[in-house]
C-alpha cells in the first residue's frame, strides 16, 4: 500500500506555505465546473456578497453543514461568538433555499465542556424561527476516544431541519432484518413485521450504525483532512433529501465529501471553504474521480503532483 500521507493541513503552517501557490482560488472567487454542475467558491460562510457569487439564480433544496465546532479560520472561539457565527451563516443559508428544504448540521457536543456547542446551537435555532425541529441524529463511529474513567466517545450529532414541506424518500441500510414479531392484522389476517416490510434490510433511523468512519485503508480517504465524513452518510442525506438535478448547499466543504456525493447521485453542489487549500483538495478530489473513478487517495494525498517526496520516502521507493 502507498504510504505518503499529509499531516493535518491545519496545524502544520510551513506545508501551508508550500500549497497555497498551487491553489486556484484566493477569498471571494469561485470555481466554475467545466462540465456546468457544480461550483466551488473559496468564500468566508456570513459574506452575502461572497455567498451570492456562489449561488448566484440558484436556489439549494438541501443544505449540509459541517462547520469547524468552535473554530473560525483556526481560532478558538468562546461558545457565544460561535454561536452568533452560526446565526449568521444560518440566516444566509435559508435565504438561498426554497420554500420547501432540508437543513443538515454536523455539530459537536463537548462533554467535557458541558456538551456545548450542541444546546447553544439548538437554542439559537429556535430563536431564529426559521426551520422546524425535525430529527436529532447520532452516527456511530466504530473507534473512540478511549478513558479508563468515562465512558468511550463514539457519536458525532447531525441535527435535521425543515421549512415548508420538502421531499423525503426512505433509505434502507445494508442491515438484513432478523428480528421477527410485532403482529398485526392486514385484511382480516395476521402478519408480523417482515412479512410487512417494504424491503429485507432495516431501515436506519435516527442513530446510524452502519456507517464506516473514514480511516487511511479507505479508498475514501483525503489525508490531511482532519474531520472527514463518509460518503455513505452524506449520500444517505442526499438521497433522503433530494431529488436529482436538485441544488445542494455546503459552505464547509473541507474534504468535499458533499461535492462527490453529488457527482455520484446527480445533484448539483454548490459548495464553499474559507481556507483555499480545501477549496483546492475540493477541486483535486473531483477531477480525480473523473477521471480515475475513484473518491480519494487512501493513504497517498491530493498534491501528489507538486510536492516531492521527502529523502526517507525515496529511500523507502527504492528499497
Amino acid at each position: 500500500m502507498k504510504n505518503n500521507p499529509l499531516p493535518r493541513l491545519d496545524e502544520d503552517q510551513a506545508l501551508r506555505e508550500r500549497l497555497l501557490p498551487h491553489c486556484r482560488l484566493s477569498l471571494g472567487e469561485v470555481w466554475e465546473d467545466p462540465l456546468g454542475q457544480h461550483r466551488v467558491a473559496c468564500a468566508d460562510a456570513t459574506n452575502l456578497s461572497h455567498i451570492k457569487n456562489l449561488v448566484r439564480d440558484d436556489r439549494a433544496s438541501l443544505a449540509i453543514h459541517d462547520p469547524p465546532y468552535n473554530l473560525v479560520a483556526f481560532n478558538l472561539r468562546d461558545v457565544d461568538a460561535f454561536i452568533e457565527w452560526c446565526a449568521d451563516w444560518v440566516q444566509l443559508s435559508e435565504r438561498f433555499m426554497v420554500h420547501n428544504a432540508s437543513f443538515y448540521v454536523w455539530l459537536g457536543a463537548d462533554q467535557n465542556q458541558h456538551f456545548q456547542p450542541l444546546p447553544q446551537f439548538m437554542m439559537m435555532m429556535q430563536q431564529l424561527e426559521l426551520f422546524e425541529s425535525r430529527s436529532f441524529i447520532t452516527m456511530r463511529n466504530q473507534r473512540g476516544y478511549g478513558t479508563q474513567k468515562n465512558w468511550m466517545a463514539v457519536r458525532q450529532e447531525l441535527l435535521y431541519y425543515t421549512k415548508g414541506n420538502p421531499f423525503f424518500e426512505v433509505q434502507y441500510t445494508d442491515i438484513p432484518k432478523i428480528l421477527r414479531g410485532y403482529y398485526k392484522k392486514i385484511n382480516g389476517r395476521k402478519t408480523e413485521n417482515l412479512e410487512r416490510g417494504r424491503s429485507e434490510n432495516i431501515r436506519p433511523g435516527n442513530v446510524w450504525v452502519d456507517i464506516q468512519q473514514v480511516f487511511y485503508r479507505m479508498e475514501e480517504n483525503v489525508s490531511g483532512c482532519y474531520a472527514q465524513k463518509p460518503l455513505k452518510s452524506s449520500e444517505r442525506i442526499i438521497s433522503a433529501s433530494s431529488q436529482p438535478g436538485d441544488c445542494v448547499l455546503d459552505f464547509f466543504s473541507h474534504s468535499g465529501s458533499t461535492l462527490i456525493s453529488c457527482e455520484q447521485l446527480g445533484r448539483r453542489c454548490l459548495t464553499a471553504d474559507l481556507d483555499p487549500i480545501y477549496c483546492e483538495i475540493s477541486i483535486r478530489r473531483l477531477e480525480h474521480f473523473r477521471n480515475s473513478g475513484k473518491v480519494g487517495w487512501q493513504n497517498g494525498h491530493p498534491f501528489e503532483d507538486v510536492l516531492e517526496p521527502s529523502l526517507d520516502e525515496q529511500l523507502m521507493a527504492d528499497e
